[in-house]
């Protein structure tokens, strides 16, 4: 019986930041760090208020996933404005997190939830599953505005269902999403 939630932090879209440093005697103190970089200009712009998403799901039972291993998944939506199909012309999106060790490529839940025995997947809306530090297909882009439509289930860790161990309560797990215009 309990709700998650899924936020997701600034975009990074085409930052690169190299940092090279090497190990020198300590009477050297000059030139040990050098700092690199290349910034990109962004195909598209995240709307405001999508940069951190809540997503609550439905109240699930332990017994749908003692029977089913899956709930269903739930949609949301990631809005990219004012895109330029000059700078890109498509997009991938890579969702980064803690990892359920239990379940490759879901996120684990966040330390201090309450339920356990389970994991949280993101897949496309025709249910192919997106893991975790995957980049996705590459959406076609077209000028103006674009959506990412994702959906996020919960999945039972194979043990918890075999054994009848979930654990009930409330849950978070938190998430991270990189945008790249190949």
């Amino acid at each position: 019986m309990g709700h998650e939630m899924i936020k997701k932090g600034w975009p990074c879209a085409g930052l690169t930041l190299l940092l090279t440093t090497s190990l020198v005697p300590e009477a050297q103190t000059a030139d040990n760090l050098r700092v690199k970089g290349n910034l990109v200009e962004e195909a598209c712009t995240v709307r405001p208020g999508d940069e951190a998403i809540t997503l609550e799901l439905w109240d699930l039972t332990s017994k749908h996933l003692y029977i089913n291993t899956r709930s269903q998944g739930k949609g949301f939506k990631l809005h990219l404005e004012n895109c330029d199909t000059s700078i890109g012309s498509t997009v991938t999106i890579t969702f980064g997190g803690r990892e359920n060790p239990a379940l490759p490529g879901l996120l684990a839940l966040d330390t201090g939830s309450g339920a356990s025995g389970i994991g949280v997947g993101i897949e496309t809306p025709s249910s192919k599953p997106l893991p975790l530090n995957k980049a996705s297909d590459e959406q076609v882009l077209s000028n103006g505005s674009n959506v990412i439509e994702l959906k996020a289930y919960v999945q039972g860790e194979p043990s918890a269902i075999r054994d009848q161990t979930i654990g009930h309560g409330v849950f978070t797990v938190t998430s991270t999403f990189t945008l790249d215009y190949p």
